[in-house]
């Protein structure tokens, strides 16, 4: 239940964030719950390798190349879904950042709503 609200409140950030910012442009609800559903996965399965290869760059940038890295993984989904698309890297870069305060958010309210359970 919680993965599932989840994921439609990130599609729901996804149509906002959309409809704030002109660089990120989502053309439907279905859209946006395939656009939330595939970046999940890109940071489940690729964000990890990336942050490993890219740890001396991280590490002399005092960890700000990790905004860069969210930027292209922001990216990277939108060059492959039809109906999400971002204007460039700048707005990879700002809609990644907005698009992670809105998670932060959702995540803190699930969190409350769905305590973990201690066994």
């Amino acid at each position: 239940m919680k993965l599932i609200l989840s994921w439609l409140l990130h599609a729901v950030a996804l149509l906002a964030l959309a409809h704030l910012y002109s660089g990120v442009e989502v053309t439907g609800f279905g859209a946006a719950m395939v656009a939330a559903f595939v970046i999940g996965l890109f940071n489940l399965i690729v964000r990890p390798a990336l942050v490993v290869l890219t740890l001396p760059v991280t590490f002399f940038t005092l960890g700000l190349f990790l905004f860069v890295i969210n930027a292209l993984m922001f990216w990277a989904v939108a060059g492959i879904l039809d109906g999400f698309q971002v204007q460039g890297f700048g707005a990879a870069l700002l809609g990644s950042l907005v698009y992670s305060a809105f998670g932060v958010v959702i995540d803190s309210a699930l969190q409350r709503l769905f305590p973990p359970q201690i066994l």
